[in-house]
């Protein structure tokens, strides 16, 4: 009999799952990452699954808060998203962000875990942020040669052309949405060659929009999202300060049709007596 599958992820916001929102579920969202384990779950019912991944965490913090705990939980699989959040900063030194980068891969391949890394998108942000292109772009190019190098698995985000539709994107257009980390979860099981149920996403229907609509959803984003996230980095905080892993322990994989009803609260305190 082959060994179970232990899974566990790290990173931050795109891995905890921020933008597919589940008000059952720790931090009131579900993600790629919980649908993945989710599929293995179907196939292996003996599948293990922890989530470290908080958002708003830069490399340097994911690296010092999640590497040694996900090592110690002596993983089969990891994937591995970081520096994201780097890029959007306005004083970057690239050059050190992909060194800090490659050496922690080599500290994650050293386990003889199975390894999954990310290429970056050009999120649809603004087009006052065009600049971001070049950064991610040099990103990528890093990220592809490390997952070369160490012999990693690679999702290359950057090449999926589905992420052009703007309903891929949660409204404040940093995160993806529900169709995005569902998309995102077929991705990474492809890439995995795991075999799994996930059909294509199903999206709302498309209606353009008019100029003055534009220009309403753009005030309105600025309002709700640009603004908060530039007031936390004037005060050098983060969303997710307050906030814990979802899944910091290995737990079997509860299907979401188990779930049944409840706030995230009652369901994770059933959860843990269930697994404790």
């Amino acid at each position: 009999m082959t060994m179970p599958r232990r899974f566990v992820a790290l990173g931050d916001s795109f891995t905890e799952g921020v933008g597919d929102v589940d008000r059952r579920l720790p931090n009131n969202c579900r993600g790629w990452a919980d649908r993945v384990a989710e599929e293995f779950a179907r196939h292996d019912d003996r599948t293990l699954y922890a989530n470290l991944a908080v958002r708003g965490r830069r490399l340097q913090r994911i690296v010092d808060e999640q590497l040694e705990p996900a090592l110690a939980l002596n993983p089969t699989l990891i994937s591995f998203y970081a520096g994201g959040n780097d890029l959007l900063m306005a004083r970057l030194n690239l050059g050190r962000l992909m060194r800090d980068y490659e050496n922690a891969v080599m500290r994650l391949k050293a386990s003889g875990a199975t390894i999954v890394l990310f290429t970056g998108y050009n999120v649809p942000l603004s087009s006052l942020l065009e600049p971001l292109k070049v950064r991610t772009a040099i990103y990528n190019r890093h990220i592809r040669r490390i997952a070369a190098k160490y012999q990693t698995l690679l999702v290359d985000y950057w090449c999926f052309e589905k992420f052009q539709d703007p309903r891929m994107w949660a409204s404040d257009r940093l995160h993806m949405s529900t169709p995005g980390h569902r998309y995102m979860a077929r991705k990474v099981l492809e890439v995995l060659g795991a075999p799994h149920s996930l059909s294509e996403p199903v999206m709302a229907p498309w209606r353009s929009k008019s100029l003055t609509e534009n220009i309403a959803d753009d005030v309105a984003w600025l309002r709700r999202d640009v603004g908060p996230w530039f007031s936390r980095r004037v005060r050098g905080v983060s969303s997710g300060d307050h906030l814990g892993a979802r899944w910091p322990e290995l737990m079997p994989v509860v299907l979401p049709e188990r779930l049944g009803t409840g706030t995230a609260k009652t369901v994770k305190a059933q959860l843990s007596s269930r697994f404790s």
